[in-house]
């Protein structure tokens, strides 16, 4: 097709919308249509992006368009280090624009409010019809989301789970009931590794993807280009492309997942991986169908080589938690992005962005996540969001933090479960109560706390875990809420054992523990109590 005449449509595809089977290809006309992205500086500082995420979405986004031009579509790309390139989503739309005339642009749905905003702006400034299409990826649209909060005062997630299972009879028996008997098998999910470690789990390491030479020039460009950002890229090993995503869930379904439901929740020094599937930035990316990843799920159970258990819990993270925040997310947002419902104003430890840190837990969890761009459900949940939460962290700007760090963070799945889940910013939209906890549950659920100086059981003294600390200094800070709440009301009931000296002592604690910006004050410069 010649530059020089006006095509029928501009098909916008943006870097987690890399579908070849996506809607805005259902009436693509290679002779008409022309296929547009584009890398841009601003998608990678509007938050401090780390440089995992950063390869993972350029890499992927190579591929693609090498995919596309191989089907014989003529493929409209501009490169990060493009000299005509604006680093403007916009503004590059603009010139797209422009250049190609379109009678249309075709898209569909972003996956960020801002994004969908942004076109939303540059195609009527460019006096071009927008015409957005809904993304099929998902198991359930947002009309059906609305269609279930619908009337609904509240909404919980095990309730939409369950209706999406029947819509779709996914781990059904014959009469439609689900298999076992039970709706949920999470009470056989929370084991812990015995003092041997995952080790004798046969815990077996993951085929990792060797990156190919697209990917190894998007590695050499991002050290270039964003020298100053955070995160890590020597052992950069990210599926990126529907291949290597399928080879990766492959993968999972033979070696991990049979143990995956048990431990799910365990943590383990130096093992970032465990028995996790890796493949959550690929189905972010829509690199992986997530129909394709339950059916294989499901389709092992039924064949004997995974236990119900298992099958179910990983299952639910797709079907359940994953479908359900996306929900969460459209239905409540802009509004949901601005919540606080704790007034929490503290700013974000530093250490958050280096992984220097005296407390293991954290070190090897920032640690992990500046390395891979990686942390599992738990690791951010009850480690480094728990922190925050209980420190009193704005929750926007953890949000922020979770945005930037992880390579399968989109604004749509990582909003809801930092700011909703993890932060209780949304005042229980999300969750029923604030995951607050001391640092026994990690002690618990880890061999984080060996060796560590902290002592997880004690809560004032030079000792004391941080967590410990700061979660009764949590409680005692916001009291008079979490006494409303039924599901907290053993914790607050606790309160009462606090003599007025230990509730001093440990508000004097926390206190040094925020004037050392939010990390352990120093050994010698305790208050003594």
């Amino acid at each position: 097709m010649s530059a020089a005449k006006a095509a029928r449509s501009l098909v916008l595809v943006l870097g987690d919308q890399l579908d070849p089977a996506a809607a805005v290809f259902d009436d693509f006309d290679a002779e008409r249509d022309i296929v547009w992205l584009a890398e841009v500086a601003e998608e990678s500082e509007h938050v401090w992006t780390g440089k995992p995420r950063i390869a993972v979405f350029l890499s992927a986004m190579r591929h693609f368009r090498d995919a596309q031009r191989k089907l014989g579509r003529t493929v409209s790309y501009t490169a990060l280090d493009d000299p005509a390139n604006t680093q403007s989503l916009a503004s590059e739309l603009a010139r797209a624009v422009a250049e190609h005339r379109p009678e249309r642009l075709v898209m569909t749905e972003a996956g960020e409010w801002r994004v969908q905003e942004l076109i939303a702006a540059a195609a009527k400034a460019a006096g071009v019809r927008l015409e957005m299409r809904p993304d099929r990826h998902f198991f359930c649209s947002r009309a059906d989301f609305s269609a279930h909060a619908a009337g609904r005062k509240i909404l919980r997630m095990e309730f939409f789970y369950r209706e999406v299972r029947r819509k779709h009879r996914v781990l059904l028996d014959e009469q439609g009931e689900p298999e076992g008997g039970q709706w949920n098998y999470d009470h056989d999910n929370r084991g812990s590794f015995k003092k041997g470690g995952p080790q004798e789990e046969k815990l077996r390491a993951p085929a990792l993807t060797k990156p190919d030479a697209v990917t190894r020039e998007v590695l050499a460009l991002v050290e270039r280009r964003f020298a100053s950002h955070p995160g890590e890229l020597r052992e950069f090993a990210w599926p990126v492309t529907p291949a290597d995503a399928r080879a990766t869930l492959q993968d999972f379904i033979e070696h991990r997942l049979p143990n995956f439901g048990q431990f799910q929740d365990a943590m383990w020094t130096e093992e970032p991986w465990l028995f996790h599937s890796r493949i959550s930035a690929a189905m972010n990316l829509k690199l992986l169908n997530p129909r394709e990843v339950v059916a294989a799920a499901e389709q092992a159970y039924r064949a004997g080589k995974v236990h119900l258990a298992s099958a179910e819990g990983f299952i639910r993270q797709i079907l359940g938690w994953r479908e359900y925040v996306r929900g969460i997310y459209w239905h409540h947002m802009p509004r949901y992005l601005g919540l606080n419902a704790l007034a929490a104003k503290e700013k974000l430890p530093e250490f958050y962005w280096t992984g220097r840190c005296e407390m293991n837990c954290l070190r090897q969890s920032i640690g992990q996540t500046l390395a891979h761009g990686y942390a599992h459900h738990i690791q951010r949940l009850m480690v480094t969001g728990l922190y925050a939460l209980l420190l009193g962290v704005e929750p926007q700007k953890v949000h922020e933090w979770y945005l930037a760090v992880y390579v399968d963070a989109v604004e749509w799945v990582e909003l809801p479960n930092t700011l909703g889940m993890s932060q209780y910013g949304d005042g229980g939209i999300m969750a029923s109560k604030p995951y607050a906890a001391t640092g026994k549950y990690i002690d618990r659920m880890s061999n984080y706390c060996a060796g560590c100086r902290f002592d997880p059981a004690k809560s004032v003294g030079a000792e004391a875990c941080p967590f410990t600390t700061l979660y009764w200094d949590f409680l005692l800070r916001h009291e008079p809420l979490l006494a409303k709440n039924q599901r907290m009301a053993l914790q607050v009931k606790n309160l009462a054992r606090l003599t007025a000296a230990d509730r001093t002592a440990i508000r004097a604690q926390a206190a040094e523990i925020r004037r050392h910006g939010g990390a352990p004050a120093p050994a010698e410069g305790l208050l003594p109590l």
